[in-house]
């Protein structure tokens, strides 16, 4: 019922900056809490940040401090910007909504989960 749409990677130099997009459709998204995971082949799912139905975010020690996570409810998207880009960030950035908290633990049913955006930092 509810789909989730990637945009916005692509290849950058490390150091640099991205700004991701996911687009929602649907109903009561302003209801769901919704985040960003990765995945990179032969590593398990990584959380990377949150943000709450009421705005609370939470981030991953590895990206807090250089990403940030926003929503704009009357656009029904959730934004990633990325800052200051590591080859370690490199990844298939993966959209996540669910009406449950907290949504760091990327519950696998009952949640939905977009394609994903491949991001590329080079050395």
């Amino acid at each position: 019922q509810v789909h989730l749409v990637e945009s916005g990677g692509g290849l950058v130099q490390a150091g640099g900056s991205l700004r991701l997009s996911c687009a929602a459709s649907g109903r009561t998204f302003s209801s769901y809490a919704m985040g960003w995971f990765r995945q990179t082949p032969g590593k398990e799912r990584e959380f990377v940040a949150a943000i709450s139905w009421s705005g609370y975010t939470e981030y991953a020690d590895s990206v807090k401090g250089r990403f940030t996570i926003s929503r704009d409810n009357a656009k029904n998207t959730v934004f990633l910007q990325m800052n200051s880009l590591k080859p370690e960030d490199t990844a298939v950035y993966i959209c996540n909504g669910d009406n449950r908290w907290p949504l760091r633990i990327g519950r696998p049913l009952g949640a939905y989960w977009g394609q994903g955006t491949q991001v590329t930092v080079s050395s």
